[in-house]
């Protein structure tokens, strides 16, 4: 079956001044008498020198962690082919999601190029995903502050869990009992974070491919049934299209955390 899918704090150091026994740069008033015309004793102040305190400068790491702006490119869709965020970003906010990668062998790729190529020939241009994978998860918010329980936690619910292997038609057509199981212990960890879980009645898929605006009508007019006969001649041939889940992982923001399954 053919799935497809549009789409500081800054620190003051106190600085070490070199000190004279004899000349210190800061003394207290001191009381001198006038010899001259036998008046009282007066009061002489000295100048009090001082030093300029100066600041350490922050770690580059800190400066990247809270910057004075926000990034405009992180909104800019023309920088990310068209595609429009699902959640306005936010500073401290990290898109997250759990999911099994999928490495394409040689002839899911020319598949794809035949599916593509169809596609383009009726109207609809679409752009090969960077990256295939099977989601565990929605996509959710998560605070910075969160990562570390939220990946705990995780580990620690896919401790049992055991790996496998699942065939593929672009929508899973085996395996489906062994990705609920995991897909049960992801939700676990986004009800203890009060987030959302997965949808009640998942159809575990692999994308393929994405596009910019609205393109159901070129997909409508005779697009879909062609795209469809490729795959099926393609699944009745030689090549069974194979996913070896022998580990999870969580993406959340800029950072990928594996968790390996058990043989």
């Amino acid at each position: 079956m053919l799935v497809c899918y549009s789409s500081s704090s800054e620190e003051e150091s106190e600085d070490a001044v070199p000190t004279d026994e004899n000349n210190s740069f800061s003394r207290k008033c001191q009381e001198e008498e006038d010899g001259n015309n036998g008046g009282p004793a007066r009061k002489k102040h000295k100048i009090e020198q001082q030093t300029p305190k100066s600041r350490l400068p922050l770690p580059g790491c800190l400066l990247a962690m809270f910057p004075d702006e926000e990034d405009a490119e992180t909104e800019d869709s023309s920088l990310h082919g068209g595609r429009i965020r699902s959640f306005k970003h936010e500073r401290g906010n990290w898109a997250s999601y759990v999911y099994l990668p999928y490495h394409p062998e040689e002839e899911f790729m020319e598949l794809l190029e035949d599916l593509l190529s169809f596609a383009s020939a009726h109207g609809a241009v679409l752009t090969l995903q960077e990256e295939f994978h099977l989601s565990l998860s929605q996509t959710v918010v998560l605070r910075h502050h969160w990562i570390q329980p939220f990946t705990q936690s995780l580990k620690a619910g896919l401790m049992h869990c055991k790996r496998f292997l699942t065939f593929l038609g672009m929508e899973v057509c085996a395996g489906h009992v062994q990705i609920m199981d995991l897909v049960h212990e992801v939700d676990k960890t986004m009800t203890e974070f009060h987030l959302d879980t997965f949808y009640k009645d998942p159809s575990f898929h692999v994308s393929l491919a994405w596009c910019a605006g609205d393109l159901t009508g070129q997909m409508k007019e005779g697009c879909i049934q062609g795209m469809q006969s490729l795959v099926d001649n393609h699944e009745e041939g030689p090549f069974v299209l194979q996913l070896d889940c022998e580990e999870l992982r969580f993406r959340t923001g800029n950072k990928t955390f594996r968790f390996p399954l058990k043989p």
